[in-house]
């Protein structure tokens, strides 16, 4: 297993990760051109070819940028073909976890709320994380290393010299800006949402979400559903590469590579920048 060691080896890895990101997004798009036919899996959850499709190409591409690193990725895990992470309680050190297309329901709208998420997580903690919307041309990269964290915002541009650095802003005691889910409302988040001085209210589908926290727009995303850990460890390593931070909803960190619990997460809550 290979892992950078210097500031220009991440930035390189990073650079590469976004690469396959923007691979994959070529496949979705072009798919979505096409024509989508939706299938459902055994959770009734939709999936497409392009969900397959992106899939097979990201596990081609991640086994030559970090071979021997396991790949965790949603469709392979709902077919039975999870790679393995290890015996017992001790799971390898660094994994991907990788969600081909989230947001399938807004891929099959008309919405372009749909994202390419590829999180490597190292030591328990999501590290880097790549969030792609291809369809709405914004790419999110973030790294967190001994160097510290760095974040960036770019359009469909694989020249990481080109990605413009973003940063979580101070939360503000009062006039939060929250984002919450779009297709995925729950009565734990309308709570907690209830509790804040919520000047403002947005409204978005995918780990798009991570990027609006990461860049600043805005304060706090609160999502007390069950989701998976493809859904949170890239946007999670963003936020956290920004200064933010994500954890469960009682303040606890989130765990990663939980194969006994089928790589749910319970909750979780992403902030801004401490005031």
């Amino acid at each position: 297993m290979s892992l950078p060691s210097s500031s220009a080896a991440d930035l390189s890895l990073l650079a590469a990760l976004a690469q396959a990101s923007l691979k994959a997004g070529e496949v979705i798009l072009r798919i979505r051109a096409e024509g989508i036919t939706v299938n459902a899996k055994s959770d009734q959850s939709p999936v497409t070819a392009a969900d397959l499709a992106a899939e097979e190409l990201l596990h081609a591409e991640l086994a030559r940028i970090l071979p021997g690193v396991p790949v965790i990725a949603e469709e392979a895990v709902a077919q039975g073909k999870g790679e393995a992470l290890g015996t017992g309680e001790a799971p390898a050190d660094a994994f991907l976890l990788v969600d081909p297309l989230d947001g399938t329901k807004e891929f099959i709208g008309a919405s372009g709320e749909f994202t390419v998420n590829i999180g490597l997580v190292i030591g328990g903690v999501p590290a880097f994380g790549i969030v792609l919307a291809p369809a709405v041309a914004r790419l999110y990269a973030g790294m967190t290393t001994a160097a510290g964290g760095a974040a960036f915002a770019a359009g469909l541009e694989p020249d990481a010299g080109l990605w413009t650095p973003i940063r979580c802003r101070p939360t503000p005691e009062r006039g939060l800006v929250a984002v919450a889910s779009r297709s995925h409302p729950d009565a734990g988040t309308e709570a907690i949402l209830a509790e804040l001085d919520v000047a403002e209210r947005i409204s978005c589908g995918s780990a798009l979400k991570f990027g609006l926290v990461a860049e600043g727009r805005a304060d706090i995303y609160p999502r007390l559903g069950t989701v998976c850990e493809w859904d949170v460890a890239a946007g999670h390593a963003l936020v956290r590469a920004a200064g933010g931070s994500v954890c469960r909803p009682d303040g606890s960190p989130l765990p990663y590579g939980r194969t006994e619990a089928a790589y749910r997460v319970h909750g979780f809550i992403a902030r801004g920048a401490a005031a």
